[in-house]
Protein backbone atom coordinates (compact mmCIF):
# COMPACT_ATOMS: atom_id res chain seq x y z
CA UNK A 1 0.00 0.00 0.00
CA UNK A 2 1.16 3.58 -0.77
CA UNK A 3 0.74 5.39 2.00
CA UNK A 4 2.20 8.54 0.49
CA UNK A 5 -0.03 8.54 -2.70
CA UNK A 6 -3.38 8.43 -0.33
CA UNK A 7 -1.64 11.41 1.83
CA UNK A 8 -1.62 13.48 -1.19
CA UNK A 9 -5.09 12.19 -2.91
CA UNK A 10 -6.83 13.20 0.28
CA UNK A 11 -4.82 16.67 0.43
CA UNK A 12 -5.86 16.79 -3.68
CA UNK A 13 -9.27 16.02 -2.39
CA UNK A 14 -8.84 18.87 0.20
CA UNK A 15 -9.28 16.18 3.25
CA UNK A 16 -6.76 18.17 5.01
CA UNK A 17 -7.98 17.27 8.56
CA UNK A 18 -8.25 13.28 7.58
CA UNK A 19 -4.48 13.95 5.75
CA UNK A 20 -3.35 15.02 8.93
CA UNK A 21 -4.48 12.71 11.32
CA UNK A 22 -3.58 9.77 8.82
CA UNK A 23 0.21 10.79 8.57
CA UNK A 24 0.19 10.98 12.68
CA UNK A 25 -1.29 7.24 12.69
CA UNK A 26 1.05 6.13 10.50
CA UNK A 27 3.76 7.39 12.71
CA UNK A 28 2.64 5.04 15.80
CA UNK A 29 3.58 1.04 15.38
CA UNK A 30 1.96 -1.29 13.74
CA UNK A 31 0.17 -3.14 16.41
CA UNK A 32 -0.72 0.72 17.89
CA UNK A 33 -2.80 1.46 14.65
CA UNK A 34 -6.28 1.16 14.80
CA UNK A 35 -8.12 -1.45 12.68
CA UNK A 36 -10.32 -0.16 9.60
CA UNK A 37 -13.43 0.84 11.37
CA UNK A 38 -11.47 2.91 14.21
CA UNK A 39 -9.42 4.72 11.57
CA UNK A 40 -12.65 5.91 9.51
CA UNK A 41 -14.13 7.35 12.73
CA UNK A 42 -11.08 8.98 13.57
CA UNK A 43 -10.18 10.41 10.25
CA UNK A 44 -13.81 11.61 10.32
CA UNK A 45 -13.99 13.07 13.36
CA UNK A 46 -10.00 14.71 12.16
CA UNK A 47 -11.92 16.41 9.49
CA UNK A 48 -14.48 17.30 11.12
CA UNK A 49 -12.83 19.39 13.70
CA UNK A 50 -10.78 20.91 10.62
CA UNK A 51 -13.33 22.25 9.12
CA UNK A 52 -14.39 23.83 12.10
CA UNK A 53 -11.68 25.07 12.82
CA UNK A 54 -11.43 26.68 9.50
CA UNK A 55 -15.01 28.08 9.65
CA UNK A 56 -14.26 29.56 12.95
CA UNK A 57 -11.07 31.21 11.66
CA UNK A 58 -13.26 32.76 8.25
CA UNK A 59 -16.12 33.57 10.86
CA UNK A 60 -13.63 35.37 13.50
CA UNK A 61 -11.69 37.46 10.46
CA UNK A 62 -15.29 38.28 8.64
CA UNK A 63 -16.59 39.74 11.96
CA UNK A 64 -13.58 42.31 12.18
CA UNK A 65 -14.26 42.57 16.26
CA UNK A 66 -12.91 44.75 18.09
CA UNK A 67 -10.92 42.57 21.01
CA UNK A 68 -10.31 39.27 20.66
CA UNK A 69 -12.48 38.64 23.58
CA UNK A 70 -13.60 35.55 25.41
CA UNK A 71 -15.97 34.71 27.99
CA UNK A 72 -13.55 32.75 30.15
CA UNK A 73 -12.77 36.52 31.11
CA UNK A 74 -15.79 37.77 31.95
CA UNK A 75 -16.25 39.09 35.53
CA UNK A 76 -19.32 37.84 36.85
CA UNK A 77 -20.92 39.24 40.18
CA UNK A 78 -24.15 40.48 41.66
CA UNK A 79 -22.45 43.69 42.79
CA UNK A 80 -21.50 44.13 38.64
CA UNK A 81 -25.23 43.43 37.26
CA UNK A 82 -24.01 40.40 35.25
CA UNK A 83 -23.91 37.13 36.77
CA UNK A 84 -22.35 34.37 36.30
CA UNK A 85 -26.31 32.31 35.83
CA UNK A 86 -26.89 35.27 32.72
CA UNK A 87 -23.46 34.66 31.23
CA UNK A 88 -24.52 30.68 31.39
CA UNK A 89 -27.79 31.27 29.35
CA UNK A 90 -25.91 33.49 26.61
CA UNK A 91 -23.12 31.48 25.80
CA UNK A 92 -24.53 28.26 24.35
CA UNK A 93 -26.17 30.70 21.38
CA UNK A 94 -29.15 29.73 22.10
CA UNK A 95 -30.14 32.96 22.15
CA UNK A 96 -29.45 33.42 18.33
CA UNK A 97 -31.50 30.34 17.09
CA UNK A 98 -34.19 32.29 19.20
CA UNK A 99 -33.64 35.64 17.38
CA UNK A 100 -33.36 37.36 20.49
CA UNK A 101 -31.75 40.76 21.26
CA UNK A 102 -28.78 41.90 23.95
CA UNK A 103 -28.68 45.70 24.81
CA UNK A 104 -25.71 46.10 27.30
CA UNK A 105 -25.44 49.42 28.87
CA UNK A 106 -23.10 51.00 31.38
CA UNK A 107 -20.76 54.20 31.94
CA UNK A 108 -17.84 54.34 29.83
CA UNK A 109 -15.12 51.96 30.35
CA UNK A 110 -17.18 49.11 32.43
CA UNK A 111 -16.39 46.38 29.42
CA UNK A 112 -19.49 46.87 27.54
CA UNK A 113 -17.09 46.60 24.27
CA UNK A 114 -15.57 43.44 25.42
CA UNK A 115 -18.54 41.67 26.18
CA UNK A 116 -20.14 42.09 23.02
CA UNK A 117 -16.78 40.86 21.33
CA UNK A 118 -16.69 37.79 23.65
CA UNK A 119 -20.07 36.69 22.74
CA UNK A 120 -19.68 37.60 18.81
CA UNK A 121 -16.37 35.18 19.27
CA UNK A 122 -18.66 32.68 20.79
CA UNK A 123 -20.92 32.71 18.37
CA UNK A 124 -18.48 32.14 15.53
CA UNK A 125 -17.01 29.28 17.65
CA UNK A 126 -20.74 28.09 17.33
CA UNK A 127 -20.93 28.42 13.39
CA UNK A 128 -22.80 31.89 13.43
CA UNK A 129 -21.40 34.53 11.11
CA UNK A 130 -21.71 37.63 13.21
CA UNK A 131 -20.59 41.37 12.25
CA UNK A 132 -19.24 44.00 14.43
CA UNK A 133 -19.67 47.74 13.74
CA UNK A 134 -18.49 50.60 15.97
CA UNK A 135 -21.37 53.51 15.15
CA UNK A 136 -18.85 55.31 13.61
CA UNK A 137 -18.12 52.77 10.88
CA UNK A 138 -21.54 51.86 10.53
CA UNK A 139 -22.44 55.28 9.51
CA UNK A 140 -19.26 55.05 7.15
CA UNK A 141 -20.50 52.12 5.94
CA UNK A 142 -24.06 53.47 5.24
CA UNK A 143 -22.89 56.66 3.73
CA UNK A 144 -20.56 54.30 1.80
CA UNK A 145 -23.16 52.06 0.43
CA UNK A 146 -25.66 55.27 -0.33
CA UNK A 147 -22.63 56.55 -2.75
CA UNK A 148 -22.19 53.49 -4.62
CA UNK A 149 -25.12 51.89 -5.28
CA UNK A 150 -24.39 48.90 -3.27
CA UNK A 151 -27.05 49.84 -0.25
CA UNK A 152 -29.62 47.65 -0.43
CA UNK A 153 -27.00 44.53 -1.04
CA UNK A 154 -25.55 45.77 1.86
CA UNK A 155 -28.66 45.95 3.71
CA UNK A 156 -29.57 42.69 2.39
CA UNK A 157 -25.89 41.52 3.81
CA UNK A 158 -26.70 42.70 7.23
CA UNK A 159 -30.21 40.72 7.52
CA UNK A 160 -28.67 37.37 6.56
CA UNK A 161 -25.90 37.80 8.68
CA UNK A 162 -26.89 35.86 11.48
CA UNK A 163 -24.91 38.19 14.57
CA UNK A 164 -24.85 41.60 14.18
CA UNK A 165 -23.04 43.62 16.95
CA UNK A 166 -23.72 47.47 16.83
CA UNK A 167 -21.08 49.01 19.46
CA UNK A 168 -20.98 52.80 20.80
CA UNK A 169 -25.12 53.71 20.30
CA UNK A 170 -25.67 56.79 20.97
CA UNK A 171 -22.48 58.98 21.12
CA UNK A 172 -23.52 60.77 17.45
CA UNK A 173 -26.76 62.25 16.56
CA UNK A 174 -28.48 60.36 14.05
CA UNK A 175 -30.07 61.89 11.00
CA UNK A 176 -33.21 60.93 9.75
CA UNK A 177 -32.49 58.63 6.99
CA UNK A 178 -29.90 56.99 9.68
CA UNK A 179 -33.00 56.39 11.96
CA UNK A 180 -34.90 54.75 8.92
CA UNK A 181 -32.10 52.43 7.84
CA UNK A 182 -31.62 51.41 12.11
CA UNK A 183 -35.40 50.73 11.50
CA UNK A 184 -35.54 48.64 8.30
CA UNK A 185 -32.72 46.90 9.54
CA UNK A 186 -34.06 45.85 12.85
CA UNK A 187 -37.06 45.33 10.55
CA UNK A 188 -35.23 42.72 8.65
CA UNK A 189 -33.92 40.93 11.06
CA UNK A 190 -36.81 41.16 13.00
CA UNK A 191 -37.52 36.70 13.78
CA UNK A 192 -34.27 36.00 11.53
CA UNK A 193 -31.26 37.43 13.26
CA UNK A 194 -30.12 38.53 17.00
CA UNK A 195 -28.88 42.49 17.35
CA UNK A 196 -25.98 43.32 20.27
CA UNK A 197 -26.04 46.95 20.77
CA UNK A 198 -23.94 48.41 23.35
CA UNK A 199 -24.61 51.59 24.56
CA UNK A 200 -23.18 54.53 27.26
CA UNK A 201 -26.70 55.35 26.58
CA UNK A 202 -28.91 53.98 29.11
CA UNK A 203 -31.98 52.45 27.41
CA UNK A 204 -34.57 54.76 29.21
CA UNK A 205 -33.21 57.55 27.59
CA UNK A 206 -33.23 55.99 23.76
CA UNK A 207 -36.63 57.91 22.64
CA UNK A 208 -34.93 60.77 23.24
CA UNK A 209 -31.68 60.12 21.42
CA UNK A 210 -33.96 58.39 18.43
CA UNK A 211 -35.61 62.05 18.31
CA UNK A 212 -38.49 61.09 16.18
CA UNK A 213 -41.46 59.23 18.01
CA UNK A 214 -42.60 57.42 15.38
CA UNK A 215 -39.57 55.69 14.32
CA UNK A 216 -38.13 55.36 17.86
CA UNK A 217 -41.50 53.79 18.67
CA UNK A 218 -41.02 51.12 16.01
CA UNK A 219 -37.11 50.87 16.59
CA UNK A 220 -37.69 50.07 20.49
CA UNK A 221 -40.87 47.73 19.85
CA UNK A 222 -38.69 45.36 17.75
CA UNK A 223 -35.53 45.81 19.82
CA UNK A 224 -37.57 44.73 22.73
CA UNK A 225 -39.69 42.21 21.95
CA UNK A 226 -37.30 39.55 22.48
CA UNK A 227 -34.70 41.19 24.15
CA UNK A 228 -31.73 40.59 27.39
CA UNK A 229 -30.96 44.08 29.21
CA UNK A 230 -27.42 43.73 30.58
CA UNK A 231 -26.92 47.23 32.83
CA UNK A 232 -23.25 46.90 33.90
CA UNK A 233 -22.20 48.30 36.68
CA UNK A 234 -18.34 49.53 38.19
CA UNK A 235 -15.59 51.69 37.74
CA UNK A 236 -13.40 52.17 34.42
CA UNK A 237 -11.58 49.07 33.22
CA UNK A 238 -9.10 51.21 31.98
CA UNK A 239 -8.80 53.53 35.09
CA UNK A 240 -7.56 50.24 36.60
CA UNK A 241 -5.11 49.14 34.26
CA UNK A 242 -3.69 52.54 34.12
CA UNK A 243 -3.16 52.45 37.94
Amino acid sequence: MNTEQTVAQLQQLKLHGMAGRYEALLDLPIHQQPEAHALLAMLTEAELGYRSQQRTGLYMRLSKLRYQAVLEQIHCSAARGFTAEQLQLLCDGSFIEKSENIVISGSTGCGKSYLACALGRQACTLGYRTLYYSMNRFIESLATARLDGTYVKWLNHLAKTPLLILDDFGLQPLTHDMRLTLLQIMEDRYGRGSTIIAAQLPLSKWYDYLNEPTIADAIMDRLTARMHKIDLKGESKRKAKTN
